[in-house]
């Protein structure tokens, strides 16, 4: 069961990123994107891991944080870039 937390939560991570892009563009604030990332990770982490609650909410929390750091550092990597 290990092994499913671990290789779903990596495109958990894309497809939480994605769906925060999609939001950005339909005209969604982005400031408020990392909150979103952390509740679709809690929701995805919660969903991955069905029988252990607990083990679900911090998988969330990892995968939800994890959508907003690799956003932010993308992000901040592609302003360094332009500048």
């Amino acid at each position: 069961m290990e092994e499913l937390l671990i290789y779903s939560g990596i495109p958990a991570v894309l497809l939480i990123m994605g769906i925060a892009e999609m939001l950005k563009g339909l005209g969604f604030n982005a400031k408020f994107l990392p909150i979103v990332n952390l509740i679709l990770g809690l929701c995805a982490g919660i969903v991955l891991n069905p029988s252990d609650i607990l083990k679900g909410v911090f998988t969330g929390l990892a995968v939800g944080l994890s959508a907003s750091g690799l956003y932010s550092g993308i992000k901040n990597t592609k302003e360094g870039i332009q500048k």
